[in-house]
């Protein structure tokens, strides 16, 4: 059984400095490329992965992740 989307991951690419502060807290849901831009790897986020996501909105210096 697929797990149920409970909140969508968004990224405002052009915001986004490539820090990696995000990418420490969800490694799972995201990670910098080999130019230090951000990959989304998931961006329907179920109950499981949620307060990672929550984490890495937070930790974000220049809040470029938002969660719907």
């Amino acid at each position: 059984m697929a797990a149920t989307v409970v909140a969508h991951l968004e990224l405002d690419r052009p915001r986004c400095e490539g820090h990696g502060l995000c990418e420490e807290a969800a490694p799972d849901l995201m990670h910098l490329d080999d130019e230090g831009e951000l990959v989304l790897d998931a961006t329907d986020i179920s109950e499981q992965d949620l307060e990672a996501a929550r984490t890495a909105v937070r930790v974000c210096p220049v809040a470029a992740l938002k969660l719907a």
